[in-house]
């Protein structure tokens, strides 16, 4: 009889421990509660990361073809600079000659005055479109920098987040949200650059 009496106050008392440990465990999912949404953070912080990652991509793609555009029509009006300039050596080479009392002669002063003038107008033109895509370039540019720098920075947030998880250290989240904050500023300050 003693043995079962002993055997009941074990029982008892693994009950009590068990209650105990179970105690515990409540008290401390509940205090730790809060990391529940930190994880919640770090996945919305990776959804608008992705987001800004493919703005960033789309702005440099965007300096890329505005540069090749922006050198291609440079290209095209140092090919009318060379025409012109094959132009005007050409006229001088026929004022020079003292053959304007020829009709035919004077006659083709005439045209290549004609297309002088209408390089001139093309080059101008050219010169301004080239300058437009530079323009997009820059703008391009400037936007793509805030983007990756809201992409770094998300980066960070997310680290700093799960850092958070690990290591329980509420004032980690709350940077790690500040960071987020920050970079969701400049995706905006991207789109209205």
């Amino acid at each position: 009889m003693n043995d079962l009496q002993k055997e009941i106050n074990e029982l008892k008392q693994f009950m009590v421990d068990l209650k105990a440990d179970r105690a515990a465990t409540k008290a401390k999912e509940k205090a730790e509660a809060w990391t529940k949404y930190v994880s919640l953070t770090v996945v919305v912080i990776a959804v608008i990361a992705a987001v800004a990652n493919q703005y960033s991509g789309k702005y440099s793609s965007q300096v890329q073809i505005n540069q090749i555009k922006a050198s291609d029509q440079w290209n095209f009006y140092e090919a009318k600079s060379i025409k012109q300039h094959l132009d005007a050596s050409a006229l001088t080479q026929l004022q020079a000659d003292n053959s304007a009392t020829n009709p035919a002669v004077a006659k083709a002063v005439l045209k290549i005055q004609a297309e002088i003038t209408h390089f001139e107008l093309d080059k101008t033109n050219i010169q301004n479109s080239a300058l437009a895509f530079e323009a997009k370039r820059d703008a391009a540019g400037v936007r793509g920098r805030h983007m990756g720098l809201a992409v770094t920075v998300f980066s960070v947030a997310i680290a700093t987040a799960s850092i958070c998880t690990v290591t329980k250290k509420k004032p980690l989240w709350f940077a790690a949200m500040g960071m987020a904050a920050f970079a969701i500023f400049k995706m905006v300050v991207a789109w209205i650059a």
